[in-house]
């Protein structure tokens, strides 16, 4: 896999606002914590994004992001309730 990066103010953020970051993103993807991988509901204004789907202590996060030749690079994390429910079932 290529070197994954990330904003450090970003992260920061979301450490502040949502308990988690982008450390805790590489560490579950080499865990094998990884869903899946699809392209961005919003192609058209997103066309060079994908996201990972990654399972992170029984929850899903969606996390943009963006690959080019060197380096993939975390826009963002999102919690999901509707891919929670999708990828580990009703009991999540």
């Amino acid at each position: 896999m290529k070197p994954i990066n990330w904003n450090p103010m970003k992260n920061q953020q979301l450490i502040a606002e949502c308990g988690i970051s982008f450390e805790d993103v590489v560490f579950y993807l080499q865990q094998g914590e990884l869903l899946d991988d699809i392209e961005h509901p919003n192609g058209e204004k997103y066309s060079h994004q994908r996201i990972f789907v990654i399972n992170i202590d029984d929850y899903v996060y969606l996390v943009p992001y963006v690959e080019n030749r060197k380096e993939i690079f975390l826009k963002t994390v999102i919690p999901s309730r509707k891919a929670t429910k999708q990828y580990l079932g009703e009991d999540k």
